[in-house]
């Protein structure tokens, strides 16, 4: 992957359990991981990459990361599916819809759409 000059380049979350992580993102997301020890991998999305660090527990809080999807309704079916948990049901706001989820890991991100 490509990095960008005073961009977000890469980005880490903590992870309880690293083989569970791997199957929740990329059964939902199609994100494809590539492993490097038993604690940790890291991952690509298509645009950006980031990984997965073994921790004894997680906490929530910190940056939010919204993820995009084109078909809101489908995603948030996959994530549960899956076994994420809806933090925030699908609202809208200013320019579109979104909805947040916590990971495997108690990660919580978002999920919008401009539609």
């Amino acid at each position: 992957m490509a990095h960008h000059n005073d961009r977000i380049d890469y980005i880490e979350f903590s992870a309880t359990d690293i083989p569970a992580t791997k199957a929740f993102y990329s059964s939902v997301f199609g994100w494809k991981f590539t492993d490097y020890g038993p604690d940790y991998v890291s991952f690509e999305d298509g645009q950006m990459g980031g990984g997965f660090a073994k921790v004894p527990s997680n906490s929530t809080g910190g940056p939010l990361v919204i993820l995009y999807s084109s078909a809101l309704e489908k995603t948030q079916a996959a994530v549960v599916g899956k076994g994420g948990r809806i933090s925030k049901p699908i609202f809208s706001f200013p320019g579109g819809r979104r909805f947040h989820f916590l990971d495997p890991n108690g990660n919580e991100l978002a999920v919008s759409s401009d539609k």
